[in-house]
């Protein structure tokens, strides 16, 4: 497969294999804001959550893109959405004032979590045991899912800004990124705050490594990356440009933004901070990145409605193949 008219010159950092053209993901009628893989269920087989302001988040093969379900009952857009460890759950965050818990097998609505304001970010605790949402309440809460109607909530009054992500970075470690410009860690069994890392401008993204090592934010125009077990902050670096989100490949040191003041996607060196490639195909701001659980593709989703997947292995790979 040959190089799209869009895609610029050069190697990718690392990745000598030629140009090839991004599969593109249509389905949804509004942007597409957050993208979530699950892990590696077994060998080639992982999937791929999108949240919408369609209000419909879909269920997709993470590596062929092939459409799988669209969960329906929220009545406002969809900020976020996050799979299971396993896979066999997805859970939503809505502007209608709810989080929703889904079966990714049967498509049916596990639970509906009532909030009192749009809620704009959730996640699993990795045993699948309790659910974490935040939004424009400002309030952290936990859910745990025998008995959702009492959720604890951690951190009273601390989070001055809509909560806009939330990342468990273990058992025991919940993070938080707010309005308020700033990322918090908190200690769940005691709900005390351990640290609070402040930044310049409102927060974009901020999402936790397919390894599960590493946590990486974007700010203004800059990107954070974060040890997920010791809190060090490995390195902030400061681009040219409005970054909405950003994924690292550790393996190979380059990083992927995505950015509201243009429609392309950049590929960097984390060790020099240089721009690599610029990547042309969408029409829209680019509101998510993430990379697959094996590295081999990442994908993208914009303003436009869609998703792309972008190859990024020199060895044939699903429908490069």
């Amino acid at each position: 497969m040959s190089a799209g008219p869009g895609a610029s010159n050069g190697g990718a950092g690392g990745i000598q294999a030629p140009r090839v053209v991004p599969l593109t993901c249509h389905g949804h009628s509004r942007p597409v804001v957050h993208l979530h893989f699950s892990p590696m269920l077994g060998d080639d087989e992982y999937y791929l959550i999108s949240a919408c302001k369609d209000n419909n988040p879909m269920l997709r093969d993470g590596i062929t893109g092939d459409w799988i379900g669209t969960f329906l009952g929220h009545k406002g857009a969809v900020w976020q959405a996050r799979l299971s460890g396993d896979a066999s759950m997805a859970v939503t965050a809505s502007a209608d004032f709810s989080a929703k818990i889904w079966d990714t097998f049967s498509g049916e609505c596990l639970q509906t979590l009532q909030h009192n304001h749009i809620v704009r970010s959730v996640t699993f605790n990795p045993g699948q045991t309790h659910v974490a949402t935040g939004g424009a309440e400002k309030k952290l809460r936990l859910f745990d899912l025998n008995r959702t109607d009492s959720p604890i909530e951690v951190g009273p009054q601390m989070h001055t800004g809509t909560i806009k992500s939330i990342v468990w970075a273990d058992p025991t470690t919940i993070v938080s990124a707010s309005d308020d410009k700033a990322l918090r860690w908190w200690d769940v069994r005691s709900g005390n705050l351990i640290e609070e890392f402040g930044v310049n401008e409102l927060i974009g993204s901020c999402e936790l490594s397919p390894e599960g090592n590493l946590i990486s934010a974007t700010a203004g125009k800059s990107v954070y990356f974060f040890e997920a077990g010791s809190r060090r902050l490995i390195k902030s670096i400061t681009t040219p440009y409005e970054v909405s989100s950003v994924a690292l490949h550790q393996a190979t040191r380059r990083f992927i933004t995505g950015g509201s003041s243009d429609t392309w996607v950049r590929v960097y060196d984390f060790d020099t901070q240089k721009e690599l490639e610029v990547y042309k195909g969408h029409h829209g701001s680019i509101w998510s990145v993430a990379f697959s659980p094996d590295g081999k593709l990442y994908a993208t989703g914009s303003e436009d409605g869609t998703i792309k997947l972008w190859k990024y292995t020199d060895q044939p790979y699903g429908l490069w193949k």
